[in-house]
């Protein structure tokens, strides 16, 4: 969709023209080119709870970019992989948008890297999997993304595990890429912290029943359980093992983060232990974490808007795509102007050279080599509290 808001307060071109030669205009039109953002997210279907705080976040995007009048065009992929390459197509062949941003799921980022890389778009995901920009060749150079890594992640929270003598660990994740994700770096990061991982099941984000991956996992007898996957359908596990009498400590990853999970699953999952980026539990951070000042005031504006307790990850990482594009863009219109094959090549290179550029998620320095810049100042653990998301200490 469009944001009739954002474009509602750009003059008419044929007034603003009307006693210009049809010469001249072409060329105004040409210098003065709106900056397209495409955006693909999942608004509906299974990842509706990430793509709606996302899209809610960017409906708060100012209506310029660097001085350059934006045109903002959301679509919706209703969770499919199939969709979101279809959208992007759209984006990209019909809008001719400068940038893509989004997708919010890693099997549809994966899938959209064929046609931004054949088109020479920029992407600027949304998903955790580092899979999308990992490693910096090929059709991935077009790619960027915005929340940390997964690797990082598996690397706070197996630290934490450590630290509370976890020795042994259940896995049950999503059937599918970000599942995939999540295993392999869980399991590098347990092996270097000597925790090993007993039992290891999948489950479809679209199931009605996980009794017998819970089963299996429980038989196993490990000191505790990881759920690797995302939005509301990671209830359904932990659910399972609280209703089978599982008594040790579960673990999520930063994907549940959002007042859905918290709503569906209850008192079931009080107690969850998560990584996660500091927007999330911005309200209390240490004081002296870099970003908390940029996190606070995003989950303020956020929840001023939307409601107490709203604010998510996802909606943060949609929000630290306007400063991050905001950087890029002032150092590209230098080069070239929006519409223009030169300006997205322009673009994509910028993009690689944010310096200590403070987000609600953390701080960004990016590189030709890295295309998510973040480090370890954007992973903290986190603890599901009397039904808040509450930033816990090592």
């Amino acid at each position: 969709m469009r944001f009739p808001s954002f474009q509602a307060a750009r003059p008419a071109r044929g007034l603003r023209h009307a006693a210009v030669a049809l010469g001249a205009l072409a060329c105004a039109a040409v210098a003065h080119a709106d900056l397209k953002v495409g955006v693909d997210l999942s608004s509906t279907g299974p990842a509706a709870a990430i793509g709606i705080t996302s899209k809610n976040a960017m409906l708060m995007w100012p209506p310029t970019i660097a001085g350059q009048k934006a045109d903002y065009i959301i679509l919706d992929d209703g969770s499919d992989p199939g969709n979101a390459v279809k959208n992007i197509r759209k984006l990209i062949n019909e809008d001719h948008v400068d940038v893509i941003v989004g997708p919010n799921i890693t099997p549809a980022a994966m899938a959209a890297l064929d046609p931004v890389a054949e088109s020479q778009t920029p992407m600027i995901t949304l998903i955790g999997s580092a899979s999308v920009v990992e490693p910096q060749e090929g059709k991935k150079v077009w790619a960027f993304k915005m929340a940390q890594t997964d690797s990082a992640m598996a690397d706070v929270m197996t630290r934490y595990m450590s630290n509370h003598n976890v020795k042994t660990v259940g896995f049950i994740g999503f059937a599918d890429s970000y599942g995939d994700s999540w295993y392999n770096e869980f399991t590098k990061f347990a092996a270097l912290r000597h925790i090993q991982v007993v039992a290891a099941e999948r489950f479809n984000r679209t199931d009605a029943s996980v009794t017998g991956q819970v089963l299996k996992v429980m038989a196993a007898h490990p000191d505790a359980v990881l759920i690797a996957g995302a939005g509301t359908p990671t209830v359904l596990p932990q659910r399972t093992l609280v209703e089978r009498g599982f008594k040790g400590p579960i673990y999520q990853t930063h994907g549940i983060a959002t007042p859905e999970f918290i709503k569906l699953g209850g008192k079931d999952v009080e107690g969850t232990l998560f990584p996660t980026q500091p927007v999330v539990v911005a309200r209390t951070l240490p004081a002296d974490h870099p970003a908390k000042k940029a996190a606070l005031a995003f989950a303020n504006a956020y929840e001023a808007k939307y409601g107490p307790n709203t604010v998510t990850q996802f909606a943060g990482d949609a929000a630290g795509v306007y400063p991050r594009l905001e950087d890029a863009v002032a150092r590209a219109l230098k080069t070239a102007q929006p519409g223009t094959v030169a300006f997205r090549v322009a673009l994509r290179s910028e993009l690689e050279h944010a310096h200590e550029l403070v987000v609600p998620n953390g701080v960004v320095n990016t590189s030709a080599k890295d295309h998510v810049g973040l480090d370890q100042r954007a992973s903290v653990m986190g603890i599901v509290k009397d039904g808040k998301f509450v930033y816990l200490s090592q």
